[in-house]
């Protein structure tokens, strides 16, 4: 390896093979990111484990993230608001958000930025977009709204509260430790609020005063289910010993000849075969989904054609049997960002076997999937409606890879163990901010004492770590580490301080700002994080400002996504729900960002005196 002077500028650094490699890699990286070939976590590992081998990196510096404070902090935060969600120490927020008092989109506007918003300081974003998103829905159906009113504002609420504490986003806890490797000290649980609620109050004037008037209409009765009903009823149906179907293809049978009936799946025993169905022999016991009209349903029934199947049958069940006393359910069930299922087919899933449900539609954007179904790669972003008894829902309550669109009012928290859960949370934040304990030990504590007290299962901890967040962020701090190694950060700053000399500190932090929104938009947060903190860091020393400084420009710069659905996951979550095209989130956070970008850095300036 090359020595390049600390005066060498980014070409010199460049030049170097540790240089070069990093820039390889990371220019892979980017390909990746953008184009979503592999999941972003994957694209991590594969820049440590090529860093690794190209000798770039030692293996102790390539995997050191994954051992940082912040991680560790992380997967307690997901943990410590599962048991929080769990035990109903959220009942009052989901009662308030769905209440009949909210009657018109204003004002459910004006609730998200004014409670949800600030609570979205303490717990992480996910968690709350992926509760709150079924009760907004039913509120919307009941009223007659369009869920396009009032899902991006749950997005941008939470999204703009996360910068008001350090545990608002997994963005804040990575620059936290980005800041501590690179000497300038780990970061508080309020060293941002005094910028972060100025931010905070001005984003809640814009949604509520402004931002309405951007908003889309989509209609309110355009959703996956309402769309599907219109045009079938969907049950799952039984051929018994009598039928006359007994013995007859599809093709030849009556059924589809007569009636306005479609046969999406078939099931015998312990296979299942889906569409083309037209040539299939059809046998006594067989089990159909199907969709038709009520009444050629009840026209087929009174024929003894076919018998209904209102329970679950598993393979080897006999039709009439209660194996398990469970009604079936028809919900929408949302593929978020980071699922473990996206990018693989219904096929290769197994999805019957692996969720208890069947599948029935996928809606992508405006466009809805009915044909075909086991070749449909998933995406996420997808809106699933399922079929699936109740139990199967519940479950899937408690999975990371879906979030269940439907509220289940009958399934909500009321456990006693509520004011707990409530008060080791409190407890979590008062520890630290009294400088009694260090926030990762009280994070840690307070997991340990939901499960003791009976507010969380020690089996839900590990369902309820985000672990793709985890592996991504742990990964990916091998860019900081390589970057700082072979000069790249040092001969970048130089670069840009022969460009910036003479400029305002406000002019340099705007620069900075925007450097920095354009990597969010184009990547992930915490990629934008851990490769310009090092560089603004060294930019800021050469000028002679406050590092500081810089290290919160490319926080809330990163942490402050309102223009595309790829910066961050939030934006993605409600992006099926309320039928948006990209240009409508582009159209309603470009004159939020804009403003964001004027006042954001006179902020830092004000609060460091520059």
């Amino acid at each position: 390896m090359r020595f390049v002077p600390e005066t060498a500028g980014f070409l010199a650094a460049a030049s170097t093979y540790a240089g070069a490699v990093t820039l390889a890699v990371f220019a892979l990286s980017l390909v990746l990111f953008i184009s979503g070939w592999l999941a972003p976590e994957i694209t991590g590992l594969l820049a440590v484990a090529l860093l690794v081998s190209f000798g770039v990196l030692e293996p102790q510096q390539a995997v050191q993230g994954f051992g940082t404070p912040a991680l560790i902090t992380l997967m307690g935060l997901f943990a410590l608001s599962a048991g929080l969600f769990r035990s109903g120490g959220v009942d009052r927020l989901r009662a308030l958000v769905g209440s009949e008092a909210i009657r018109t989109p204003r004002r459910m506007i004006m609730l998200l930025v004014a409670v949800v918003s600030p609570l979205s300081g303490f717990i992480p974003n996910t968690p709350i977009v992926a509760t709150l998103l079924p009760v907004l829905e039913n509120w919307c159906q009941r009223r007659g709204v369009s869920p396009s009113k009032v899902m991006l504002p749950l997005s941008f609420a939470v999204v703009i509260g996360g910068t008001i504490t350090l545990l608002g986003t997994s963005t804040n806890l990575l620059a936290s430790d980005v800041s501590r490797q690179l000497g300038y000290g780990a970061i508080n649980l309020f060293d941002f609020t005094p910028i972060g609620l100025p931010l905070w109050l001005m984003g809640a004037l814009y949604m509520v005063l402004v931002g309405d008037r951007l908003l889309p209409d989509r209609g309110q009765d355009d959703n996956l289910m309402a769309s599907m009903t219109r045009q079938g009823y969907f049950t799952d149906v039984f051929i018994p010993a009598g039928s006359e179907l007994v013995g007859q293809s599809l093709h030849n049978s009556r059924l589809q000849r007569r009636f306005d009936v479609d046969v999406l799946e078939l099931h015998r025993e312990s296979q299942s075969f889906s569409a083309p169905l037209a040539d299939l022999t059809l046998q006594a016991g067989d089990r159909m989904l199907l969709r038709c009209r009520r009444e050629d349903l009840l026209r087929l029934q009174q024929e003894h054609t076919i018998t209904l199947a209102p329970v679950w049958v598993k393979p080897g069940d006999q039709p009439g049997e209660m194996p398990s006393g469970q009604t079936m359910r028809l919900v929408e069930v949302l593929l978020p960002a980071g699922s473990s299922i996206a990018g693989s087919s219904v096929r290769e899933l197994r999805f019957r076997q692996r969720y208890n449900a069947t599948l029935v539609a996928v809606r992508r954007g405006r466009e809805v999937i009915r044909d075909l179904l086991g070749r449909v790669v998933l995406h996420a972003g997808d809106v699933l409606l399922v079929q699936a008894p109740i139990d199967t829902i519940r479950g899937l309550q408690n999975r990371n890879d879906l979030v269940l669109l439907d509220e289940l009012e009958k399934d909500l928290p009321t456990t006693s163990r509520k004011g707990v859960a409530l008060g080791i949370s409190a407890l979590v934040i008062l520890l630290p901010m009294l400088g009694l304990l260090d926030l990762m030990a009280a994070v840690l504590l307070g997991v340990v004492l939901m499960v003791a007290t009976g507010c969380l299962r020690a089996g839900e901890v590990q369902r309820a770590i985000r672990w793709d967040v985890i592996l991504l962020l742990g990964s990916i701090f091998c860019f900081s580490v390589a970057m700082q190694n072979t000069g790249l950060a040092k001969g970048m700053a130089v670069d840009l301080l022969q460009s910036l000399q003479g400029w305002p500190a406000y002019g340099v932090l705007m620069a900075v700002f925007l450097l920095a929104q354009l990597f969010t938009e184009t990547l992930t947060n915490g990629a934008t994080v851990v490769l310009l903190m090092p560089i603004a860091t060294e930019l800021a020393k050469g000028l002679g400002l406050p590092p500081l400084a810089f290290i919160y420009a490319i926080v809330f710069a990163a942490s402050l996504s309102f223009l595309t659905p790829i910066g961050y996951q939030c934006n993605l979550m409600v992006m099926a729900p309320g039928r948006y095209r990209f240009y409508d989130m582009t159209r309603y956070g470009a004159p939020l960002t804009i403003a964001l970008t004027l006042v954001t850095p006179w902020l830092i300036c004000r609060h460091f005196g520059l």
